[in-house]
């Protein structure tokens, strides 16, 4: 059985597709999936499924939706399915705690933990200087992604902050992919996607620094510092706050040629620190929530 949430929800087995069609067993799934081999407590499913309004026999439906799900489960992994069949370990186990659930599966059932498996072997190769094999297994990690996480499934408030999670461990593999291929010299071959990603993210400090580094790397220093001028606009008017620190180093770097910016050179100022940090944007919010508590 392989259950798919990088993209559209997805149950096969073989060549069958198997995914519940009812949309709260299908969102049940999805959030078990999501939170595979940890335990989703009841209260945490009634407040994906139903939010402040509940049922009056909302355990007793939950139990109904949990008893769909575990049988279509079971069905899919009949020998008549093409499923694993009596006698052989079972791909997946949805299994019943005090108080919750819990969707047991292995790293090859389920496509976002494989991704995540693979960002972490991808960090490990980068952090130990196999920057060739990181570049190839990031690669390999976002490959996995065939379109927003769950697109097809309306998330409730638990869903859409593991949504949100991998979509930021996803931008995190992207960034450190794209770093690996520039300490490889590929700058030519990122320019194209990086200015994509710079448009759609004007606010995105680590994506714009790692154009401004290509695009010098490749010859074109006026178009660099211009990036800078344009991310410095549109932090000023989106968030109403400068460059960080960070991104006026490499500014100043570029503007003076610092050695450090060639391509046999070290690690370029900045670079790396806006590689491995959450937006900007982000960060604010965080502070802004702090203040108010």
């Amino acid at each position: 059985m392989q259950i798919n949430v990088l993209g559209p929800l997805s149950v096969h087995v073989g060549q069958m597709d198997m995914t519940p069609t009812a949309p709260k067993p299908r969102r049940v799934l999805a959030l078990l999936a999501i939170c595979a081999n940890r335990v989703v407590r009841n209260e945490q499913i009634i407040e994906e499924l139903w939010e402040n309004s509940p049922p009056t026999s909302v355990t007793t439906t939950l139990q109904t939706y949990v008893y769909q799900l575990r049988k279509h489960l079971q069905r899919a992994l009949t020998p008549q399915s093409g499923g694993t069949g009596p006698g052989s370990a079972p791909t997946s186990e949805l299994r019943t705690f005090a108080g919750g659930y819990m969707l047991s599966l292995a790293p090859e059932a389920l496509d976002s933990l494989r991704f995540e498996q693979l960002v972490a072997q991808g960090r490990a190769a980068l952090e130990s200087g196999r920057t060739e094999a990181a570049a190839r297994i990031l690669r390999d990690a976002l490959a996995l992604w065939r379109g927003p996480a769950l697109v097809d499934v309306t998330p409730g408030p638990i869903l859409q902050v593991e949504v949100l999670r991998l979509e930021e461990m996803s931008k995190s593999a992207l960034e450190l992919r794209i770093e690996a291929d520039l300490l490889l010299g590929r700058h030519h071959e990122l320019l194209s996607e990086l200015v994509g990603l710079s448009a759609r993210q004007p606010t995105h400090e680590g994506f714009q620094a790692k154009l401004m580094l290509a695009l010098y790397r490749a010859g074109r220093r006026s178009e660099a510092l211009g990036v800078y001028q344009g991310a410095r606009k549109a932090l000023v008017a989106e968030l109403g706050v400068d460059p960080s620190g960070d991104l006026q180093r490499l500014h100043r770097a570029i503007l003076e040629g610092d050695p450090s910016l060639s391509e046999a050179g070290p690690p370029p100022i900045g670079l790396e620190s806006l590689a491995m940090s959450i937006p900007r944007q982000r960060r604010l919010e965080h502070r802004q929530v702090g203040a108010v508590q």
